[in-house]
Order: structure tokens, then sequence, then C-alpha cells
């Protein structure tokens, strides 16, 4: 498909193949409104059904992953229009429904709704120029796209507040310390990085990544005996899968396993 404000690409080799979606407004140093949101999704959902793509990769520019929400496109807007049309819900929650593990790769700002989308994927690679915040409350809001849910539970509840509260950001190298990162890279570095780590994503059967990151998300979403009886059930059904005999023969003599996703 044709987009006007991101671009898509498929990296790797015919049978390891990631996709990537870099936003792309950089006037508006990709500042998210409806068609973004939009178009992002659409690509997310196509790369979901790709059968050959087995990881997804979320970036931006060099300057900025995502400066926020379109304020130009939001200061009109009253109770009775993002409420009858289901604002944020009706389109940035489509990357929720993808089973994939998608990894955001953030160079420069990831600010408001940019850190949100951000901490809506599986996992941040950052690069040393990164920032974080959620500066909402200068402008009269506070975050609405899970900003105040998901921060807390990725750097705890003090941290979360100093950010919300006072709108301070935080850098690449406090990001990896609170836990909201998962690496930090060097700038010129961090795409290889990314797609390197998507590589191995997917070079494992697919049936058992996505069980995995559901398993995962579960932890968030639920109680700790109930997470773990999810875990033992999901765990119990891989036993059925074709991948896991193979996975464990090959272990077994020695070699490496050829996953064929069933």
């Amino acid at each position: 498909m044709s987009y006007e404000t991101i671009l898509t690409d498929i990296r790797g080799t015919s049978d390891l193949k990631t996709g990537v979606i870099t936003l792309n407004r950089p006037k508006a140093m990709n500042a998210l409104n409806d068609q973004l949101m939009d178009e992002l999704g659409c690509a997310l959902m196509g790369f979901e059904r790709d059968d050959t793509i087995g990881c997804i990769i979320l970036t931006g520019s060099e300057k900025a992953f995502a400066a926020g929400a379109d304020i130009s496109a939001m200061k009109d807007y009253d109770f009775q229009k993002v409420y009858g049309s289901n604002y944020i819900s009706r389109n940035w929650e489509t990357i929720r429904s993808v089973r994939k593990p998608v990894i955001a790769v953030v160079q420069g700002v990831a600010l408001g709704g940019g850190c949100e989308l951000a901490m809506m994927c599986d996992m941040i690679f950052a690069a040393d120029n990164a920032k974080f915040g959620q500066p909402e409350i200068k402008i009269g809001i506070i975050p609405g796209a899970g900003g105040t849910q998901r921060l807390p539970r990725a750097i705890g509840k003090s941290k979360a507040m100093d950010m919300v509260l006072t709108a301070r950001m935080m850098d690449a190298t406090e990001a990896e310390r609170a836990g909201l990162v998962s690496r930090v890279v060097p700038l010129d570095k961090l795409m290889d990085e990314a797609l390197g780590a998507a590589l191995v994503i997917c070079g494992y059967g697919q049936l058992s990544v996505m069980a995995a990151k559901e398993s995962v998300n579960r932890a968030f979403e639920s109680g700790l005996s109930d997470g773990v009886m999810f875990e033992r059930r999901i765990f119990h059904s891989l036993f059925a899968t074709a991948d896991q005999k193979e996975g464990m023969d090959a272990f077994l003599q020695k070699r490496a396993p050829n996953f064929v996703n069933g």
C-alpha cells in the first residue's frame, strides 16, 4: 500500500523477515495525528497477516521517534468530539492486537503520545541521544494513551509521578536503569542492533514466540497466581506442536533446529 505519513520496508532473508515501519512526518517531528495512526494500524495489521514476517520494528527519525500527539489537531476538540469518536482507543490501540513482537527503535525525543506509543511496543531499543517524557501537564491535560498506567508498571510509582507531574524528561541512560528501555546503543549502531535482535526472534518458531509474548503481557494484567496458571497452560499447549518436538530433538542431537511454525 501507499502511505503518506509512514514508510514501510521488509528486511532480512527470504525465510527470516522483519517488517520495518518508519513514522514519517518530519516537519511535525512525527507528531501523531489520526491519519498517521490509521496508516500505522493498517501497516501493523498487514505485517501481522503476512506469515513470512516474524518480527516488526517501529521507528522514527534521528531527531524524533515522535514528539507527541498532534496538538494543532487536538486544540479545538471538545468532550463530545473525543468521547463520541472514541479518540485514541479507535486507532491507537491497534498495536495491542498485534501478536508478533514489536520493537520500538527510539532516536531523539519520544514525548507524550510518542513515549506512550513506544511503551505499547514489546521492548524499546534506544539510541544514546534518546529522551523520554510525559509533558501533557504543561498543556492542561494528562497522558491519555496509557502513560499514567504503563509508565508506573515500567519504572515504578515514584519515578512515574516525577515525570508526569513535573514534565521532566528522562535520558536514555536513566531510562535503561529504570527499566523503561531494554537496550541503549550508539546512534549509528541502533538499527543494526534492533535488526539483529529481530533476526534472532525470527529464527525461533512463531507459535512459541507469540505464546511467550502473550504470557509476559499477562503478567501486567493479572495477579501472580492467575498469571502463573496462564503460563502453565500455554506451556502445556506447546507440547502439541511440531516445533516443540523439533526443538528438543535438535537440542539432544546437537544441531540447529528447523522450525516450521506448527
